[in-house]
């Protein structure tokens, strides 16, 4: 062959090898990060500094929020086993069944980690009926490795699994939130396969009655006992952090902060509970929202979430679209490779484009389990919406109610009388999110 010849075929098989290079470079949706999920426990919306908290000081999270997203309109559930079901499988708690959630419910550490992904779940599992049953326990719903407790520390005490063995127990409340961090970092420097991206989900005890801090926090706080917990959790989970860093992991890594409900701060719950420590108040602040955990109001769903991922996830940025636990698998499924079930509903809808600021708006609406729904500004409630035992408001007239949530975060003015075809709306809206055969979710996003 002439060595013109020569030369064009060369540059024609390196266009080529450019052309499929180009293509097969993956798109910033499909790079892959590691995804650390920190899921604290009955943390109330106004707990920290960057949502309003006046007394609790929390500069790691602050930090956090500086250099991510904060979020201001995100829900999770309103009590524990309901919202981790929700969190894991993207499907809400009346077809994720909560502390009941069966075995052939599919977890995203079932679909991720075939992706390639390690996975590792730290603290409070939540959903197998607090008991051990191993289908139903973390390695058989995903994860690679468990360390934690299967429920809650109700009685002052709990009672730990390693993977599917029992690992002792505790009634130094105020270990854990140290203990899950450490466990975390041993996963991070010691058990991590450095080859793969990860998944850790570390779900802490605190700060769910009974409360308590260690020794080096107890008594440092201006807010009491559960001030001292919540800058606890604050500066271990700035340890946390630092230890991503510290293994070059930072950019790499999709970092979520959230709670599963919000805070235990109602007078019938507080006068029958036993076992707290002498003279401490061991509930959150929930700024101007109403009611708290175990209610379908705002103070029991809304929760504080920040997102970081540097580079990606613009920081700085205060968004009120609404996003919720239940899209998180959706999303990871984009950000992973990894496909949804299609043989069952999937409530969540996919956040990529709203958490890299490629979008502004989030969900369409968001369904308050078995109480009524929100879709933009307005949030309907059913007259016998579902409140827990401990949460409902004795005065609370039996009737339909329709808020203005721009106006009316605190749910004061209830205008159900006053807007009769956007209840009728809302209403149809809530039972077709109820029924088995409605449209999916990401069917109506605006």
């Amino acid at each position: 062959m002439p060595f013109i010849q020569q030369v064009s075929a060369g540059l024609r098989l390196l266009a080529g090898l450019l052309l499929v290079a180009a293509s097969a470079t993956p798109s910033l949706a499909a790079e892959k990060p590691n995804i650390l999920i920190i899921f604290t426990d009955d943390q109330g919306y106004a707990d920290l500094g960057c949502y309003g908290s006046p007394t609790n000081r929390t500069p790691r999270l602050d930090q956090l929020a500086e250099e991510g997203t904060r979020f201001t309109s995100f829900y999770s559930q309103t009590v524990c086993g309901p919202s981790r079901s929700a969190l894991l499988t993207g499907r809400q708690p009346i077809r994720s069944r909560g502390w009941g959630m069966p075995a052939s419910e599919i977890t995203f550490a079932e679909l991720i980690r075939p992706a390639g992904y390690q996975t590792a779940c730290i603290g409070k599992w939540d959903v197998s009926n607090r008991k051990a049953i191993i289908e139903r326990m973390p390695l058989a719903q995903g994860f690679d490795y468990y360390f934690g407790t299967l429920g809650a520390n109700d009685n002052g005490k709990v009672d730990f699994h390693e993977n599917n063995e029992p690992a002792g127990s505790t009634r130094d409340m105020g270990s854990l939130t140290k203990l899950y961090t450490d466990k975390a970092i041993d996963f991070l420097t010691q058990r991590r396969d450095p080859d793969k991206p990860f998944v850790l989900y570390v779900a802490h005890t605190m700060m769910h009655t009974i409360i308590d801090a260690s020794d080096d926090f107890r008594g440092t706080s201006a807010g009491g006992l559960y001030g001292d917990v919540v800058e606890e959790f604050d500066f271990q989970t700035g340890r946390l952090l630092d230890v991503v860093d510290d293994l070059g992991l930072r950019d790499d890594t999709l970092v979520i902060y959230t709670s599963d409900n919000g805070p235990w701060n109602q007078d019938k719950y507080t006068k029958r509970k036993k076992g707290h420590p002498e003279g401490s108040i061991f509930w959150g602040n929930a700024g101007p929202l109403r009611n708290g955990k175990g209610s379908p109001y705002e103070a029991g769903y809304r929760l504080p979430c920040i997102v970081r991922w540097p580079g990606k996830v613009p920081a700085g940025r205060v968004s009120d679209a609404i996003f919720a636990t239940i899209d998180f698998m959706p999303t990871f499924a984009n950000l992973a490779g990894y496909a949804d079930p299609d043989d069952r509903r999937i409530d969540g809808i996919d956040q990529t484009d709203l958490l890299l600021g490629q979008r502004d708006s989030g969900r369409d609406y968001f369904y308050f389990s078995r109480a009524g729904v929100r879709q933009g500004r307005w949030k309907y409630l059913k007259a016998d919406a579902h409140f827990h035992g401990y949460a409902v408001e004795d005065d609370r007239p039996i009737a339909e109610e329709l808020y203005d949530l721009t106006a009316d975060l605190g749910e004061q003015q209830n205008l159900a009388a006053k807007y009769p075809d956007k209840v009728a709306e809302l209403r149809a809206l809530m039972r077709s999110i109820e029924g088995t055969d409605a449209l999916r979710p990401q069917d109506s996003i605006r």
